[in-house]
């Protein structure tokens, strides 16, 4: 389930903390479905990536089914770390018992307050909590109690209300119940595609005294830094953007070849599925290939194939 032998040799655990006493701005991998795995963390953090999530994962699924755990969390004892499982909970006790499982091998948890999915909305999970400000409090606090690890952070991410007053509160009642940090999508949970509102989120970091973490639409490193700028923010979470460009958070402005090469190497190492192997290409090579390329290399339906490709192409 967690990589090789890892009931035997500890794992290099890191305190999350640290990087936000850094003084620097932590730059961060978000939580995504399918794409957030461990051999794609291994290949943000190759390129200046000092954080990294998870995919969200379903606490009560998780506690309940080890097949569950064994699709879900895999790690490595040396390089996946700091390292924060999100999980998707809407009880307490079930959200402690993820945590309890995942405390030997990973760095922190992180609550997701955000997922606007209907789907998740509808099970009472993701976005529906940052309507109930004491259920969060009474998980994170549940977790506190029960975790005997003092560098195992706790956070939660959210989305901001039309009425930010209710954020600005919501923060404050999660900060005053210990959470280590809290991560801010500049977005309600309606918008999709509207511009992110970085004023919210900084008014919501002028409110607080525990990290903020800023997220949304952050294609490239020049976008990170202006965000910081606007925000305050003391961390920078990029989704997409790293998608399009793993390499980004090192400067680069689009994929470069070298990535791409270590992507591969990575990949089939790990023994990823070429499903998601080829998917991560299509976002690396979006910028850098022509509509006709695409074409052809979105069709391409096995390893062999995507491998003779950027040999024959790139000479990767």
């Amino acid at each position: 389930m967690f990589g090789d032998n890892l009931e035997t040799e500890p794992c290099q655990l890191k305190d999350p903390m640290d990087l936000f006493q850094s003084g620097q701005v932590v730059k961060i991998c978000a939580p995504m479905v399918r794409y957030s795995k461990l051999a794609f963390r291994t290949l943000v953090r190759k390129y200046s990536c000092d954080l990294c999530y998870t995919p969200m994962i379903v606490a009560a699924d998780f506690v309940r089914s080890e097949k569950a755990r064994d699709s879900e969390f895999t790690t490595n004892k040396v390089g996946d770390h700091p390292l924060i499982v999100q999980f998707a909970a809407k009880e307490a006790q079930v959200l402690c018992d993820a945590a309890r499982i995942v405390c030997p091998f990973a760095d922190g948890i992180d609550l997701n307050c955000g997922c606007p999915q209907r789907w998740a909305m509808a099970e009472g999970y993701g976005a529906c909590l940052i309507n109930k400000p004491e259920l969060v409090r009474d998980m994170v606090r549940h977790v506190w109690n029960q975790i005997d690890n003092p560098r195992f952070s706790v956070s939660i991410k959210i989305r901001i209300h039309e009425d930010l007053k209710r954020t600005v509160d919501l923060c404050q009642k999660a900060e005053a119940t210990g959470v280590s940090w809290i991560t801010v999508h500049g977005r309600s949970v309606e918008e999709r595609h509207q511009p992110v509102h970085y004023d919210a989120i900084k008014i919501i970091k002028q409110s607080m005294s525990i990290p903020v973490v800023a997220n949304g639409d952050v294609k490239t490193l020049k976008d990170a830094e202006n965000v910081h700028h606007l925000t305050g923010a003391d961390g920078i979470m990029v989704a997409r953007g790293l998608l399009a460009n793993p390499a980004m958070f090192a400067g680069y402005e689009e994929t470069p070849l070298k990535c791409i090469q270590d992507w591969v190497d990575i990949a089939l190492e790990h023994g990823t599925p070429f499903t998601c192997f080829h998917h991560h290409l299509m976002y690396m090579m979006e910028r850098i290939t022509s509509k006709q390329e695409k074409k052809v290399f979105n069709v391409l339906s096995s390893t062999s194939a995507v491998l003779d490709y950027l040999k024959d192409h790139y000479g990767v």
